[in-house]
């Protein structure tokens, strides 16, 4: 085990010092690039679980002078709330119901209460564990319940028990960060609108070992639908818990996704915020699985009738399934207008017929979408089977051919062509793409009629099957761009990824113009793409932004599949005047979009923005904010 366990570190540090190489020489990236490919479910990052620990002594482990800060910082707080934790108990081991409660005493935050509800457990012990912590601790209260009835019951009981203005909720067996409270009350104090809080966290086995953290992005209403990853640690007004009443039965296993549900219905998006570090150790004991582990089918059905419910009160009739590729989640497959609204697909072409035909058929003849115009932006195309293509595809009344000749403007081509569209929806799409599913433009579509959301992406796959765009994330100053980059490059295509990331709908900063569904007027309204300082590069994300800045969400969805043959018309920016226009393109979003390119709120900043397969951030880039002078 050993020995497999270092093949294995000695691989990722072979990997990941190659990588880092490489990417320092962007020449020679491009020029490996395609020879890499086929190798990629080789060459990919070492996985956090490899470094994690190192990371937690670096980077998450609290010095006596960290501590002496926390405090001093607490002292300073203007509003110092009073915290009610809130734990329903059953049958604890009585080692983890002492750590767990040792947990919530080690808080460097004292402004707090323990609030438990013994659920009736047959076991003599938890009602002695309890009972020894409330004399040893006034802030401790519990109650023994005379029948069992089950986490929500409990936990409302435990939530009776509670006078707290702030509500934090903890499993039994579960483990708070010394600093958690301390984080929580800094996030009251520098957003005092916020109604619901919650944090990263990891998971812990029966020895204390940390493991498997999940590092979140910002509050993410799709993914929430598909996901309960506001949990843990969550922590709720009191007054909002209150008056949406509390935890509700018959969604056991669920019941936790079935309450943020309803408190952000009641609170609004803009009242959650995230703190981005973990707060909050999830047990994975050794013993007898977790209620939802044990009873997973009947957790998941708990949690499709709750997000049906939240959508039917919100006016959609849409079909709630588990994901395909993550079956302990959900897929929502939102409602087409009826009659679903005019598509207007561009898809800009200089020659390569063999491409572009392979590209319409699919669109014209293997798609289940009715309502479809075509308009080819031909930049000059001179070879003679494009013509006798042009010809064919004319024949066809749903496509036209505009002819745009001069100079290579990717913009400029999209925007005359969108001058033509007289479809709702726009569709831009590469000529060098290829269906592969017929459902794809329908799921697009369905998102792209949604009133909040702006621009909508799809996965695309390498045609060996491997992921070349989950969604764009922003980059910032340390990569060469400064710019962009495509999440999850190089995953294998019928991967879950990490905590369902590669399954889920979810919202990102921008998805790539490559395949990306708008609408007409969110198009117009943001102002079209930017011909005149990214004529090539980076337009679709700075798009994007724009949408984003107009308080629309853009979001990419796994649910609609496109074969990809990357640059395969054009070719890449390889050297010369394409790689001077090309650093000039990213010079100007640095310059545009400087602040916006630091600070992805769906990239976490645990998170490495040198390497799409979400490997470690050495160092976050989060400043601790016991380490800074505000609140």
């Amino acid at each position: 085990m050993a020995t497999a366990d270092a093949l294995r570190d000695l691989h990722g540090y072979v990997v990941n010092a190659a990588r880092g190489f490489v990417r320092r020489r962007p020449w020679l990236k491009r020029r490996l690039l395609p020879l890499a490919r086929p190798l990629w479910p080789w060459l990919q990052p070492r996985s956090i679980g490899a470094d994690y620990r190192q990371w937690i002594r670096e980077h998450d482990t609290l010095s006596d002078a960290d501590r002496a800060a926390i405090r001093a910082h607490v002292a300073r707080l203007p509003h110092r709330p009073l915290i009610s934790v809130v734990m329903p108990a059953f049958e604890t081991p009585e080692r983890f119901l002492r750590e767990a409660i040792a947990s919530v005493r080690a808080q460097l935050y004292p402004h707090w209460e323990l609030c438990v509800a013994d659920d009736a457990s047959p076991s003599p012990h938890v009602a002695r564990v309890l009972e020894e912590a409330a004399r040893a601790d006034p802030r401790i209260r519990w109650v023994r319940r005379e029948t069992n009835g089950h986490i929500p019951a409990a936990t409302n009981t435990a939530l009776a028990l509670a006078t707290g203005e702030w509500v934090a909720l903890m499993d039994h067996d579960d483990l708070l960060a010394e600093r958690a409270l301390y984080e929580v009350a800094v996030a009251i104090n520098t957003h005092p609108d916020a109604a619901l809080i919650y944090s990263d966290e990891d998971k812990v086995d029966a020895r204390g070992r940390r493991n498997g953290p999940y590092f979140k992005p910002d509050f993410d209403p799709d993914l929430l639908l598909g996901q309960n990853f506001v949990n843990h640690l969550s922590v709720l007004r009191r007054d909002l818990l209150v008056a949406i009443g509390g935890l509700r039965e018959g969604f056991e296993g669920s019941q936790d996704h079935d309450l943020v549900l309803r408190a952000v219905a009641a609170c609004g998006a803009r009242r959650v915020r995230h703190i981005p570090a973990v707060l909050y150790h999830w047990r994975r004991a050794a013993g007898p699985a977790s209620f939802s582990e044990a009873n997973l089918a009947r957790c998941v059905d708990a949690a499709r009738r709750a997000v049906a419910e939240r959508l039917a009160a919100r006016g959609v009739r849409a079909e709630v399934t588990s994901a395909p590729l993550a079956p302990a989640y959900l897929r929502v497959v939102w409602p087409l207008p009826d009659p679903p609204p005019l598509v207007s697909a561009i898809v800009p072409t200089r020659d390569r017929a063999d491409l572009l035909g392979r590209c319409l058929e699919g669109l014209l003849h293997r798609t289940d979408y009715g309502p479809i115009e075509v308009l080819i932006a031909d930049n000059g195309s001179e070879e003679a089977a494009t013509h006798t293509l042009f010809a064919t595809l004319a024949r066809d009344p749903r496509v036209r051919v505009l002819p745009m000749p001069g100079p290579f403007n990717y913009a400029r081509l999209n925007n005359r062509a969108v001058a033509e569209a007289r479809g709702e929806v726009l569709l831009l799409l590469n000529n060098d793409t290829e269906v592969i599913d017929p459902g794809w433009l329908r799921e697009m579509v369905s998102h792209a009629v949604r009133p909040e959301i702006g621009a909508v992406g799809c996965k695309l796959l390498y045609p060996n099957g491997c992921v070349q765009h989950g969604g764009v994330f922003l980059l910032g100053v340390e990569t060469p761009s400064g710019v962009a980059g495509h999440h999850f490059v190089g995953a294998a295509g019928d991967a879950p990824g990490p905590f369902g990331q590669l399954a889920l709908v979810r919202s990102v900063s921008a998805v790539t113009a490559a395949c990306l569904a708008v609408r007409r007027g969110v198009f117009l309204e943001a102002g079209g793409l930017d011909e005149e300082n990214l004529p090539v590069a980076f337009n679709d994300v700075d798009l994007c932004l724009r949408i984003r800045e107009r308080g629309y969400r853009n979001l990419w969805t796994p649910f609609a599949v496109l074969r990809h043959w990357e640059s395969a018309s054009r070719g890449l920016d390889l050297e010369g005047e394409n790689a001077r226009r090309f650093r000039r393109e990213a010079d100007y979003m640095r310059r545009r979009w400087g602040p916006a390119l630091d600070n992805d709120p769906f990239w976490n900043p645990n998170l490495s923005l040198a390497d799409s397969m979400r490997t470690l951030a050495w160092p976050p880039r989060r400043t601790k904010p016991w380490q800074c002078a505000g609140p």
